[in-house]
């Protein structure tokens, strides 16, 4: 018994466009983003979903509005399901994140670590396997939420994730075991 747990990160933000790292501010999708967003959702709406899970941070939710629109899936906001707090570096440029290595136990001054994400992952995941069991699911989040899953379901090291590029395609696909969460 599993949950079938399928991933995709939000659309394209204006910020990710400018190398801006937004962290927990809202952000806002580009015409790409929008233009891949609506793609999001001809794959995804009849694909068998029984909810969609969505960051409560803006470009996330834009990314559900557009996709999912008048679809009749369930979706639920769930805050666990943020990107990292950057802190004081929210809206800075990518690169003063770098090296992100730095930040897995250590947390980004006035913000958190990516030990803290993987929690809130944890949480998440944990609350939709006794929910959600022989069933598929949709989470659509952030790059850390992207490491965590790595990291708890198959294994990886947060090092060898948060500095790693960040290959995008079209969601990764999980089982979530039921009775191991």
């Amino acid at each position: 018994m599993a949950v079938e747990l399928v991933y995709e990160t939000h659309s394209i933000s204006v910020d990710n466009e400018r190398g801006i790292a937004t962290g927990w501010l809202p952000g806002e999708l580009s015409e790409r983003g929008r233009r891949l967003a609506r793609a999001l959702g001809e794959r995804r709406r009849d694909d068998g979903i029984a909810c969609v899970f969505t960051s409560d941070l803006r470009r996330a939710v834009e990314t559900v509005e557009i996709a999912f629109d008048g679809s009749g899936v369930e979706i639920r906001q769930d805050a666990r399901l943020r990107e990292c707090d950057y802190g004081r570096l929210n809206g800075a440029p990518v690169d003063e994140l770098e090296p992100r290595r730095r930040f897995v136990e250590e947390s980004y001054p006035g913000g958190e670590s990516y030990r803290d994400c993987v929690e809130r992952m944890s949480r998440f995941l944990d609350e939709v396997a006794a929910e959600f069991d022989e069933r598929r699911v949709l989470v659509i989040a952030h790059s850390a939420q992207r490491w965590a899953l790595r990291h708890e379901l198959e294994g990886v090291p947060l090092e060898e994730l948060v500095d790693a590029p960040f290959e995008w395609q079209e969601g990764w696909e999980y089982l979530l075991p039921a009775a191991a969460r």
